[in-house]
């Protein structure tokens, strides 16, 4: 860390990179079963489902502060 910054001075790209993680791993798991399974569905749920434990994990660690 540089002089001056503080531990959440990074704390938007942290959040950012939670999200974006979050939506590509679960999106890509959803579009792989949903090529396997033949249910197009299973992307944008996986997505959603990726958002919602990139939520969780941010609640999780800047939440209990």
């Amino acid at each position: 860390m540089m002089a001056g910054q503080s531990q959440h001075s990074n704390a938007g790209w942290t959040i950012f990179g939670y999200m974006i993680a979050g939506m590509i791993f679960y999106g890509g798991v959803g579009w792989l079963v949903g090529r396997w399974t033949h249910i197009a569905m299973l992307f944008p749920i996986g997505m959603l489902i990726g958002v919602g434990i990139g939520v969780f994990a941010i609640i999780y660690r800047y939440g209990r502060q």
